[in-house]
């Protein structure tokens, strides 16, 4: 059995033990984290949201906070001696799913 969670604006498809990378939420390691947002839950009989499955739930498990790679914005107009160089991390947290609680 599988779902599609929603978080941080991008959507997710989750199995039981998988290991995603998300963008950064509250809790700590250890710590028990619940997704409500599931819009699909897959499998022999698939349930389709709309937008959302009623009921639905993900448990999962913080692993650790990690930083994305550097992305670097750099600008420049050539002639006018102007340049801006401007770097930017992404605060990302490692997750374990634990269960897919359907309705």
């Amino acid at each position: 059995m599988y779902a599609v969670i929603k978080t941080g604006g991008k959507q997710y498809r989750v199995a039981a033990d998988d290991v995603i990378t998300i963008e950064k939420i509250a809790g700590e390691a250890g710590a028990q984290v619940e997704f409500g947002e599931v819009l699909l839950i897959g499998g022999d009989s698939p349930k389709i949201g709309t937008p959302l499955v009623s009921g639905a739930k993900v448990v999962a498990e913080f692993i650790e906070e990690t930083r994305g790679p550097k992305v670097i914005a750099f600008k420049k107009r050539r002639r006018k001696n102007s340049r801006r160089k401007r770097g930017h991390r992404q605060d990302l947290v490692k997750v374990r799913i634990k269960s897919i609680v359907g309705a």
